[in-house]
């Protein structure tokens, strides 16, 4: 077996048997036995955001076979429901879920691929909506102490896209003294989000969501109907996996969907840096997640003074990248036909020239605008970028 086999991009190289864990003490076991040997341990959600290198993994793989989502509190007196479910839950069954109950608050995250455990970990946003906003609590296996415990939103120190988990990964400090490589110090087995009981969604505030449902800003739609319009506008850019086999509307391999999602994140940068761009160069503010407190769920976080969020898409197409731009017109690795977020897997490709084609685009940006972007999918065997 190799990681063609379990990632959505289709590449990288051998892999051991993957040991499906059915029940929570069978997966700590597992991760508790690894460390013990001190080797590393992978553990897999739905491969669609981990990019491993040709050489593949020597260590353990292990995947949450678990997928319960229960409705475990009900808050009459402020309208709203807690939410659990376990970590290997398909995070779009979940989301299908709580509007089925009809709870709101994760309706702009549909489509998105990957599992409920992966969510808070990277603090999971689209269309507007973040992970931050209605997440309460993570049960987690802390490798550190072989303990499991209970992170709280204060504990999790969200930020955009990430988490004192995924810093975990590479940081020393975020780590409690050590790195922990690709799964990071803690191992999340449960999560629960509180969401308000309603029919109607959140005030939309994505620009073009609310073009896609004729609406302004703010408005609220029925969570039903910004779902569908999530789920079309994401299967028009290729950013939607079909359980069924990615295809084109000519029932072939649509290869568009064979990627890990945006390869880069949107850079924050000081406010001054920002203002160096160029005027049509969109900006976003930029919110304090770790700020959250009790009884503010639903809200926005606090605006983080003197820092903008920049388009890293518009970053690479004003670099000079176009949507299908390849480093060699032989290279089996592309940039989606449909935008320059998404680097693919034409057929064939290798982890070598998708990560070729990230350092072109990488490097590309920051001569044109001095910016250095940074990868999203959590990268196995492979050297950052810098």
């Amino acid at each position: 077996m190799d990681f063609s086999e379990l990632t959505t991009l289709r590449v990288g190289g051998y892999a051991l048997p993957v040991v499906d864990a059915d029940s929570e003490s069978e997966l700590a076991q597992v991760i508790t036995e690894a460390d013990s040997a001190g080797e590393d341990v992978l553990v897999l959600g739905s491969g669609s955001h981990l990019v491993v290198s040709d050489r593949g993994f020597s260590g353990p793989l292990v995947r949450d076979r678990r997928k319960d989502i229960a409705e475990v509190d009900s808050y009459v007196s402020c309208g709203g429901s807690t939410v659990k479910a376990t970590a290997g839950t398909d995070w779009d069954t979940f989301v299908q879920f709580t509007l089925e109950n009809d709870l709101a608050g994760l309706e702009a995250l549909s489509g998105i691929p990957g599992t409920v455990g992966a969510a808070p970990v990277q603090n999971l946003g689209a269309y507007g909506q973040e992970v931050a906003q209605t997440l309460a609590s993570v049960r987690a296996l802390d490798r550190l102490t072989g303990r499991i415990r209970t992170l709280g939103r204060f504990d999790l120190h969200l930020g955009y896209r990430s988490s004192i988990i995924k810093r975990s990964r590479f940081s020393a400090e975020a780590g409690g003294g050590r790195v922990w490589g690709p799964t990071g110090r803690w191992v999340v087995l449960e999560v629960a989000f509180q969401l308000r009981s309603a029919s109607l969604s959140e005030p939309v505030r994505y620009r073009s969501l609310a073009e896609s449902l004729g609406v302004d800003l703010g408005s609220r739609v029925p969570s039903w109907e910004l779902r569908e319009h999530v789920l079309a506008l994401r299967a028009q850019s290729g950013m939607l996996v079909d359980p069924r086999g990615p295809q084109d509307h000519n029932g072939h391999d649509d290869h568009d969907t064979w990627s890990a999602g945006s390869f880069f994140g949107n850079p924050i940068l000081p406010s001054q840096e920002a203002a160096k761009l160029p005027e049509e160069a969109p900006r976003f503010p930029v919110r304090n997640q770790a700020m959250f407190v009790s009884g503010t769920v639903h809200k926005q976080a606090p605006l983080v003074e003197g820092k903008q969020k920049v388009s890293a898409a518009w970053l690479i197409r004003h670099a000079g990248f176009e949507p299908g731009f390849r480093v060699r017109p032989d290279s089996h690795a592309a940039l989606s036909s449909k935008h320059v977020s998404a680097i693919t897997n034409r057929g064939g490709a290798t982890t070598t020239e998708i990560m070729e084609l990230a350092a072109a685009v990488h490097d590309g940006v920051a001569a044109k605008f001095g910016i250095s972007l940074v990868p999203e999918p959590v990268l196995v065997g492979l050297e950052g970028l810098d």
